[in-house]
């Protein structure tokens, strides 16, 4: 099993401290128009539908477009050579469509209960979503872009980008991965600190740019105290 890197309890709060208060100059943290909310506006989106066959809808499909697209290029993954450069909103109706399709298990699914089955679905949908974009094998599909739009749409995983394989020493997007991080989260208590910050940190309502009601997920803060401790490690 890939080895996950191993936090103690007050590296964590300070990795969590550090993505609420801002990584530098440029970054001012957690702010409603500061780059990392969008994320909390794509995630809200998606979530907020009690009915997630309505995503693909006539009235909705553009505007479920929109707000996955413009996340990803928010969160990087349209510069340099990416192929999505060269596609307009009108790419993402096929991922949207599969999206929709989840079952209401599948948007359930959490750190909290990875298991033998959530894994294997997990899987399943990251390689179905690089299917989808591919365009059957056209295009190149990164795990950091696949985990990335699990992460912003279903909250059910970290996103593997190079901060956050830095920080956690899990180099690919797989099953023993996701275990690693499972077996983080249960152990020495992790589980009663992970879960405090996920209810504590609300995402952010768009209307009034203030925290709402809607928590973040366990991965989504595993995603965060990872990311910080590699990006404090790599710059």
């Amino acid at each position: 099993m890939q080895k996950i890197n191993s936090l103690n309890k007050e590296g964590i709060k300070k990795n969590l401290a550090i993505f609420e208060g801002g990584l530098g100059s440029k970054d001012n943290g957690r702010e409603p128009m500061a780059r990392y909310a969008s994320f909390d506006y794509c995630f809200n989106y998606f979530q907020g539908f009690k009915n997630k066959k309505e995503l693909a809808s006539r009235e909705n499909i553009q505007n479920s477009c929109l707000h996955v697209a413009f996340y990803l290029a928010s969160w990087g993954m349209l510069r340099g050579s990416s192929f999505l450069l060269n596609k307009s909103i009108k790419y993402y109706e096929s991922l949207i469509k599969y999206i929709s399709e989840q079952d209401s298990s599948f948007w359930k699914i959490d750190v909290s209960n990875y298991s033998e089955d959530t894994i294997e679905r997990l899987i399943k949908c990251s390689n179905d979503i690089k299917k989808i974009l591919s365009d059957n094998g056209k295009y190149k599909v990164s795990d950091t872009l696949v985990t990335k739009i699990m992460l912003g749409v279903f909250g059910n995983v970290p996103a593997f980008d190079a901060y956050f394989k830095t920080g956690s020493g899990l180099g690919t997007f797989n099953k023993k991965s996701l275990m690693s991080i499972h077996d983080f989260y249960t152990k020495d208590s992790y589980s009663e600190l992970v879960s405090h910050e996920a209810n504590k940190i609300k995402t952010f309502d768009y209307d009034s740019g203030k925290a709402g009601s809607r928590a973040y997920t366990k991965a989504k803060i595993i995603d965060m105290i990872f990311f910080i401790e590699g990006y404090k490690n790599g710059r």
